[in-house]
């Protein structure tokens, strides 16, 4: 239990299981443009959430999803919610969820990141202006 809470611990971990519990499933170049954060800081986040059975993953080609373990759901079922509820009630997660929509708006994917991820992160700090007008 102490390992789960210590995973729990850390913004940006919350941060990824925020946008996880959004959507089914994303890898980690999307968390990354998501979050604007570095790949390698995304991947270190992700190990600890998956060693610590809150996150599992799935290959598809080159690209690795992540996504809530149904386990981890199932067995922690009043810690899910109460995160989910919190998620709503914050200014830096509600950001990043109407990042993620804008993202979502604009068809945006792996694909599309891997060919030009600086349009992408362009497209998106444009539209978090525009929202901010």
């Amino acid at each position: 239990m102490e390992e789960l809470f210590k995973s729990l611990g850390d913004e940006n971990r919350l941060r990824i299981l925020n946008l996880l519990m959004q959507q089914q499933e994303l890898c980690v170049c999307e968390l990354e443009v998501l979050l604007e954060m570095t790949q390698s800081n995304v991947s270190r986040h992700l190990s600890k959430l998956k060693t610590t059975g809150i996150i599992s993953s799935s290959k598809d080609a080159q690209w690795v999803y992540y996504n809530i373990n149904p386990e981890f759901k199932k067995e922690h079922e009043l810690l899910y919610r109460y995160l989910k509820e919190k998620f709503q009630e914050n200014i830096l997660f509600i950001g990043d969820i109407e990042r993620f929509e804008k993202y979502k708006e604009h068809n945006m994917n792996c694909h599309l990141i891997k060919n030009d991820k600086k349009n992408v992160l362009k497209i998106l700090a444009q539209e978090v202006q525009n929202g901010e007008e």
